[in-house]
């Protein structure tokens, strides 16, 4: 392998640039940074497609107790209270932050920024930019930023295949782009990577989230923390398209309504209705559809022709499938939308390695537990990147190791592999499926194959779902209905997973339907 080995000063290096990375390289800065983007900077990033907003207690009947409230409830007994506590006090300011950086909320004929209401959220706290395409703006802005500010290096069209370690701790990044291999020695490094929808066939994120940063992480020895986690966003319309275009929560939040194709609104006796938490709006949706169903959002009372105008994106993604949201109920189902899981971190977004942290979807903070409130991660996003920020700046940046020739993995393709996790990992599991799953994802974690790194974070919420014998949030188990009294988080090394895996013995793999 020829390397090319580059001379960053020791400067730490952030993998990722959505949101998360993004505004840690910017709060760093007039620090060097090093931002490794796998893409042209503001294409292919999860928060891209964001058509929530952040959660923010701005209203004069809200407060940070009243979100922390609705988070812990949500978080269904597994939220890291501290943690929760301190990213909600946080968000008004992130708010602040943000427009400090170009971004323009939404704001009423009085000059105040505009709140929506959102599942499970006991007041209208939701900023949003631009009516339905938040994560739109955000990126915008944030891109323009960072190519304003001389401290940040941006490598783009680059992506990083492993973290090299030595000595137990961080030595330095392998990437790979158009001229060949490159070796960055540095002593710190921020994930900033998103999540893993990309491993499933209905998703609502950019086919490329595979949990890539799980992967590096997990090759390092790194503990990665309650992976069984998947959020399943209730709404996304249901066409062709891949990515699946999301219908925002919001649109229910206006009052638009879930009914089957008789028009009969199935959730009319559920507390909270189409605004219950989104676990128990997702299976209320599978049961419908496994049932023979077809289940539609209804906006025609609510918002009629008025739906353009309030959610323009939302409208022409609609229009482009054939439907006038404004005349016609639109076709919904659940897809992989969130992951609560993913590298275990501290309040400073430390992980189990030393000189590694991780920020956004990729880290597992507390915040979310077994559940996330709608528009918290966009908040969690932009508040824990302060964080991170401030822990490594703080950090020494350590003497310069060389970077020798080592292991490089081919370029991760996750196709083989998403038929086995959209059957195990979807929103209703069992023991006997997933014991099937992780047998068949062993031997392709175990390869040098393109499947391998994709392999390697399925076979790990595989066996994470297998440890939790109980229903809880987003994770349920049909042949562990109940809830446990224990409510720890799960913490599991790549190693641990390989013998777990292999303790179950092999079987016949999974079938690809």
């Amino acid at each position: 392998m020829n390397l090319d080995v580059r001379d960053i000063g020791g400067a730490p290096v952030i993998i990722g640039a959505g949101v998360a990375g993004l505004m840690t390289a910017l709060y760093l800065a007039p620090e060097p940074v090093v931002l490794i983007s796998s893409a042209p900077l503001g294409t292919e990033a999860c928060s891209e497609l964001a058509q929530g907003g952040l959660a923010a207690s701005l209203g004069c009947d809200d407060g940070s107790d009243l979100h922390l409230a609705d988070t812990l409830a949500v978080g269904d007994g597994l939220c890291d209270e501290a943690i929760a506590r301190r990213v909600v006090e946080a968000a008004p300011k992130a708010v602040e932050h943000l427009e400090r950086f170009g971004v323009t909320f939404d704001r009423a004929p009085d000059g105040a920024i505009r709140l929506g209401l959102e599942a499970a959220h006991s007041r209208r706290r939701i900023v949003h930019a631009d009516g339905d395409a938040t994560g739109r703006e955000l990126i915008r802005a944030l891109t323009a930023g960072v190519r304003r500010t001389a401290s940040i290096t941006l490598l783009e069209n680059m992506q990083a295949r492993r973290l090299i370690v030595d000595d137990g701790e961080i030595a330095g990044v392998l990437a790979v782009g158009c001229t060949g291999t490159v070796g960055l020695p540095t002593s710190r490094v921020v994930l900033a990577t998103g999540g893993i929808g990309g491993l499933f066939r209905d998703t609502t994120n950019p086919l490329g989230s595979i949990g890539h940063g799980l992967a590096l992480a997990a090759s390092a020895g790194v503990e990665l923390a309650d992976l069984e986690f998947v959020q399943f966003h209730p709404t996304a319309l249901d066409d062709p398209r891949r990515p699946m275009p999301l219908v925002s929560e919001a649109v229910r939040g206006e009052g638009a309504v879930l009914v089957d194709e008789r028009g009969e609104r199935f959730l009319a006796d559920t507390p909270g209705g189409e605004l219950a938490p989104r676990d128990v709006v997702a299976r209320a949706i599978w049961h419908q559809l496994a049932a023979g169903h077809r289940v539609f959002l209804d906006a025609r009372k609510s918002l009629g022709p008025r739906f353009g105008k309030r959610f323009p994106a939302i409208a022409q993604l609609c229009l482009e499938a054939g439907i006038d949201p404004c005349v016609q109920p639109i076709p919904v189902r659940p897809a992989a939308h969130y992951h609560m899981g993913g590298v275990g971190v501290d309040a400073a977004g430390r992980s189990s390695l030393k000189g590694l942290w991780a920020c956004g979807e990729v880290a597992c903070t507390g915040l979310h537990g077994a559940n996330r409130l709608a528009s918290n991660s966009l908040t969690e996003a932009v508040a824990t990147a302060g964080f991170v920020a401030e822990s490594v700046a703080s950090a020494s940046p350590g003497w310069r190791r060389r970077i020798l020739s080592t292991f490089l993995p081919p370029r991760p393709d996750p196709s083989c592999i998403r038929p086995i996790v959209s059957k195990a990992l979807g929103i209703v599991r069992d023991g006997e499926t997933l014991r099937e799953a992780a047998t068949a994802l062993l031997p392709i974690a175990a390869a040098n194959q393109a499947a391998s790194d994709p392999a390697v974070v399925a076979l790990m919420i595989a066996i994470a779902a297998l440890r939790r014998e109980e229903s809880r949030g987003a994770h349920y188990r049909s042949d562990f209905p109940g809830r446990n009294a224990d409510t720890r988080s799960l913490r599991l090394t790549l190693g641990k997973a390989v013998e777990a895996a292999v303790a179950l013995g092999w079987r016949a793999p999974i079938g690809s339907t």
